[in-house]
């Protein structure tokens, strides 16, 4: 698991039965980005099948009274043996700048380099600047693509028609582990 977690929340495996709540925070956590249609979309980037299949490489943070604090759903690549994928996460905005994003990560990072993986990936829309700063500060780069209204380049239709992403990668050789510090 995480070991030095920040803040004084608890963090375990997510299950099934936690789906709907990590629904039910992330039009509040997101600031209603995007309105019904962002709502949607969000929904849809995380069905209950995370949940069940992917929870041994994710993570849920929950506060004392068991309220949601946190969350990273991840897995390890099925189609490339030297991959692991960060696929959503979100913290509470009541507890940004503590760090909490970045424990996690790095309790993925370390997990995965203990199944040989070596590079992590994700992707975050080319609006959310926020997350591109997070994932860069981490050490993930940018892999090439258009350039849109931003400086960041950007791949159009990733994930569909006018579903653009930026695309991050990170070899975790490059990442020391927490325990070689």
């Amino acid at each position: 698991m995480i070991n030095d977690f920040p803040s004084d929340l608890v963090v375990r495996r997510p299950a099934a039965g936690d789906h709907a709540r990590v629904l039910a925070v992330l039009d509040r956590w997101w600031g209603g980005l995007g309105g019904e249609a962002g709502s949607t979309e969000r929904a849809l980037l995380l069905p209950r099948l995370f949940f069940q299949h992917f929870n041994t490489t994710s993570y849920l943070a929950e506060r004392p009274d068991g309220s949601l604090g946190a969350f990273l759903i991840g897995f390890l690549s099925q189609s490339d043996p030297e991959v692991a994928y960060i696929h959503f996460v979100g913290v509470d905005p009541a507890l940004h700048g503590q760090g909490i994003a970045t424990a996690l990560y790095q309790g993925f990072f370390d997990q995965v380099r203990s199944h040989g993986r070596r590079h992590v990936h994700c992707v975050t829309s080319p609006g959310n600047t926020a997350s591109q700063a997070f994932h860069r500060r981490l050490g993930f780069d940018i892999l090439s693509g258009e350039q849109g209204t931003g400086d960041t380049p950007f791949q159009p239709d990733y994930d569909g028609p006018g579903i653009g992403r930026v695309v991050f990668a990170l070899d975790l050789a490059r990442r020391p582990s927490r325990r070689s510090r």
